[in-house]
């Protein structure tokens, strides 16, 4: 009898627990709904007629609603944002930044680690396709690499994006692996897109790791692994603007190993570790 009332007792808690992990996926969805879904109906709304107001909406979007975002994920899902301060104080006024990439959120976490106005992203243009992403990118003039179609296409896009920036005063963040990491390892570095930003700007180059976007990069990890988890990114090393292309695939085979010791600390660190 007495084995029987503890685990009747044991199934109570555990179904309390479940039950409460279940509403606070809810009350965080719920949220992200609210959050997003009125700038993002209003941005798809303007985006055809107004061409200010959608900048004005993106601007909100990726300043006031990544900020939030990021909040909520804090309060009900305890997942932290770990960006490291130190290394932004060798930050030149303008640079390329060049990273691995894991994840849509990528996007979003380098938006709040720079502080959302100044970075514009080198990104394939299927990501147009994604309503608010999609109409955010193009109304604040990021660059949208073609998919389909000769590398020729790809550099005079981004020969644009160059003078677009530098004009501008912004940063542009340009992933070398070309894609996604769904599983976190870092992949090969490609070097066409990063020689042709450099030539296009000759901007001091600042290498930067993230890591946790692979945790949550489908609807299926998203719940599970936001659970007291985190997305840690980090300013590793700032170069010289290179001078030849020597000193490019220097920088390229450098950043690499670069990135790949970081990941390897993060990912020796204990779990719920909030070190950067």
């Amino acid at each position: 009898m007495t084995v029987l009332l503890f685990f009747t007792d044991l199934i109570e808690i555990k179904i309390k627990i479940l039950y409460n992990v279940f509403m606070l996926s809810i009350i965080t969805l719920l949220c992200f709904g609210g959050i997003l879904f009125p700038p993002t109906l209003l941005l798809c709304l303007v985006y055809p007629f107004n061409r200010k107001a959608a900048i004005a909406v993106s601007n909100y979007i990726t300043c006031v609603c990544a900020h939030k975002v990021f909040a909520v994920l804090k309060m009900y899902r305890q997942f932290n944002f770990l960006g490291e301060k130190e290394g932004m104080k060798n930050l030149p006024e303008q640079f390329i930044v060049i990273s691995n990439h894991q994840s849509l959120f990528d996007i979003v976490v380098y938006l709040k680690y720079f502080g959302g106005l100044k970075a514009r992203f080198v990104a394939k243009d299927n990501l147009g396709k994604v309503p608010m992403v999609g109409k955010m990118l193009k109304s604040q003039q990021h660059c949208m690499i073609p998919r389909k179609g000769s590398p020729s296409v790809a550099m005079k896009s981004i020969d644009r994006f160059g003078e677009s920036i530098m004009g501008k005063k912004q940063y542009p963040v340009i992933f070398p692996e070309g894609t996604r990491s769904r599983d976190g390892n870092l992949n090969q570095f490609y070097s066409a897109g990063f020689r042709r930003l450099v030539a296009a700007t000759r901007l001091p180059v600042a290498v930067c790791a993230l890591d946790g976007g692979w945790k949550i990069s489908n609807l299926d990890s998203i719940m599970k692994n936001l659970r007291r988890g985190a997305y840690r990114v980090k300013v590793l090393k700032v170069y010289d603007a290179p001078k030849d292309k020597e000193e490019e695939k220097k920088i390229l085979e450098e950043s690499r190993s670069l990135i790949q010791n970081q990941l390897d600390v993060w990912r020796n660190l204990p779990e719920n570790s909030l070190e950067v």
